[in-house]
């Protein structure tokens, strides 16, 4: 039986989902600096509008000119964001209301509020700091993060999932493997979108016609380097966004032999539902990947291959919880929380 507070999870998950989206969007838009202070617009509540506002945004952000669609994607990802955000902290409110209750989890909603507030100084850094690479790259984790810790808050508060009995060891390790490496791509596909990276190569199975192209690891994956001026359109050569654009796609091999074998396995261990859902959420990812590829990223595709990102890791989060219980999943999503967490501190120390 669903206990309190689960419907308001599940509407947070789909919210979150929304907001992974609306982020892809905006990436893909080149809407990262449509507004380029934080949290208004060119010191508005909204986009400036009328000639008189447009004229006054101009004035104090002259080097950043308006464009009202880019800034509209903008601002409709924050409104969202900062509604799941006071979700979120109805959620913890809720939590800490009802501590003493049977089968209430108190510590996975503060610990999605303590994301939520680290997400949200990652929006603002992602502005001031002009599409820093790093921050970017940890602002979309942290948005993959939240997703994944609602929908495990969801599936332990609607009570109709339970743990499956009776899993062989080397399956819930497989689980947990698998759910590391597609968290490990997300994060690479964060960093190719990034540094803009995506169609670095544009054929298959090769990248310009050769098996191995010229590639720059040093810089493509320069981690430590300096801030500014400004990352619209990336500031990599074309040899190191190769080499981010072939990781991610050697990344994406691993990943789906991986969840293939992982497949296999709860096929011969009688959870097929579980395994076909692994195997159809897998093939779309993959197919959508392929698409952007030989399409040359088209809009709807780019966004519904992040679309499936998120759904391949939703699916990992669910196998793990049946197959481990909420511990081995938590544990997950704290070490991948960990990274823009980790990032910040690193950035507020500079």
């Amino acid at each position: 039986m669903a206990k309190p507070g689960f419907r308001l999870a599940l509407f947070a998950t789909l919210l979150a989902v929304v907001v992974v989206l609306l982020g892809a969007y905006t990436r893909l838009t080149h809407a990262g600096l449509g507004c380029p202070d934080w949290p208004g617009c060119y010191g508005f509540i909204g986009v400036p509008m009328s000639e008189h506002k447009q004229a006054l945004a101009e004035v104090r952000f002259p080097e950043a000119p308006v464009e009202v669609e880019k800034g509209w994607n903008e601002m409709v990802h924050r409104y969202f964001a900062g509604s799941l955000g006071l979700v979120i902290l109805a959620l913890a409110v809720q939590a800490l209301r009802r501590r003493g209750e049977p089968g209430q989890p108190l510590k996975l909603p503060l610990l999605l509020l303590g994301v939520v507030i680290a997400q949200a100084a990652f929006g603002m850094w992602t502005v001031t700091l002009k599409l820093w690479p790093q921050v970017v790259t940890a602002h979309l984790l942290g948005g993959f993060t939240t997703l994944a810790l609602l929908f495990l808050l969801t599936l332990r508060l609607s009570g109709a999932l339970p743990v499956l009995p009776d899993i062989p060891r080397h399956l819930r390790g497989l689980a947990a493997l698998a759910l590391a490496l597609v968290i490990g791509q997300i994060a690479l596909g964060g960093w190719v979108s990034s540094n803009y990276a995506a169609v670095a190569c544009v054929d298959l199975p090769t990248c310009h016609g050769e098996w191995l192209p010229a590639m720059d690891f040093a810089n493509g994956f320069h981690l430590t380097q300096h801030i500014g001026p400004n990352y619209l359109g990336g500031q990599l050569d074309s040899d190191a966004r190769t080499a981010i654009h072939m990781s991610h796609r050697i990344g994406a091999l691993l990943v789906t032999l991986v969840l293939l074998v992982l497949a296999w396995r709860l096929w011969a261990a009688r959870q097929r539902r579980l395994g076909a859902v692994l195997v159809l959420a897998l093939a779309t990812q993959v197919s959508l990947g392929i698409s952007n590829v030989l399409l040359h990223l088209p809009l709807t595709v780019a966004v519904a291959h992040n679309g499936g990102g998120a759904a391949l890791l939703l699916v990992l989060v669910l196998i793990n919880y049946r197959l481990r219980g909420v511990a081995a999943v938590a544990s997950a999503a704290r070490e991948s929380a960990a990274v823009p967490v980790a990032a910040g501190l690193v950035q507020a120390g500079k």
